[in-house]
């Protein structure tokens, strides 16, 4: 790519990417200044007019293992829920990128959209009227097999799984599908003319080429997931206590803003160490 070096290109440049750079900072910056701010506070400036600044919140981290112990378990919550989306995600894609053409392709393509159309508290809403006990799930098991069902899903970590798989199974398929849609079929030809099997091609040409996708996708995933509230909350009943849930309850239920925000932060901090220790295996097994 050429450098600009032009004054009237780099003032054209910084034209057009100011409205996005302006709104990145008020969208995202801005907002996790203040939050940044808030932790190191002892109460909300509103609430005591003695506030002050402290380390106490970050340090009740370390302080209660039930904290660290729900960190571990949204963690593997949400290495759970993408390892699912990708086992469901990824071969939906490669039907749709590969296989199915014309108006089929945009129906289901269509399809996989359409949760995004609905809001989100209706998805797991739903999912509670499907999974609850003599509900849809059982009465329609029950229609067709001949004996009594119960699944008892409803209020389990199952629960949660599904409804987080079902809340973002559409990022996994969204981005492996435009990796797979880039390949170009020129290749895919190349490889059969020269007597590759159909499971030689997958693994050796079509899954390396899109794992670009395929890794935004499980990266979109997971990390909502481990911060996310709603489904734990209302899929997993006692069983659905997690970080997320507790960093909502110190905002919402208990008013304590200052720690749910040093929560939030140390929620970050271990989800960017994460994705920063594997950044470069992910990048060795890409090449």
């Amino acid at each position: 790519m050429a450098e600009i070096t032009a004054p009237e290109d780099r003032r054209r440049l910084v034209t057009l990417l100011s409205p996005a750079y302006l709104w990145l900072t008020l969208a995202v910056f801005l907002p996790l200044s203040a939050m940044l701010f808030f932790s190191f506070l002892t109460d909300l400036p509103q609430d005591a007019p003695d506030w002050g600044f402290t380390l106490e919140n970050y340090l009740s981290f370390g302080e209660s293992e039930v904290y660290a112990t729900l960190l571990w378990k949204s963690l593997k919550l949400g290495v759970t829920v993408t390892f699912f989306c990708i086992l469901i995600g990824y071969p939906c894609a490669l039907v749709l990128a590969r296989t199915i053409k014309g108006r089929a392709r945009e129906t289901l393509f269509l399809l996989v959209i359409l949760p995004f159309w609905s809001n989100s508290l209706v998805r797991i809403f739903s999912w509670a009227i499907v999974l609850r006990g003599n509900g849809v799930l059982e009465r329609g098991l029950e229609a067709v097999l001949p004996w009594d069902i119960r699944l008892n899903l409803m209020f389990t970590t199952h629960a949660v799984v599904i409804g987080l798989v079902h809340s973002y199974l559409p990022y996994v398929i969204l981005t492996s599908y435009l990796a797979l849609q880039a390949i170009d079929d020129d290749i895919v030809d190349a490889a059969r003319s020269m007597g590759a099997s159909t499971l030689t091609i997958l693994r050796r040409l079509l899954l390396p080429l899109s794992l670009p996708g395929l890794l935004a996708g499980a990266v979109l995933v997971f990390v909502p997931v481990v911060g996310s509230f709603m489904e734990p909350r209302i899929l997993g009943g006692r069983h659905g206590t997690y970080y997320g849930t507790v960093i909502e309850d110190q905002f919402v239920a208990v008013y304590n803003w200052p720690l749910g925000a040093a929560l939030s932060f140390v929620l970050l901090a271990v989800v960017l160490l994460i994705l920063g220790l594997s950044t470069p295996i992910l990048r060795r097994a890409r090449t």
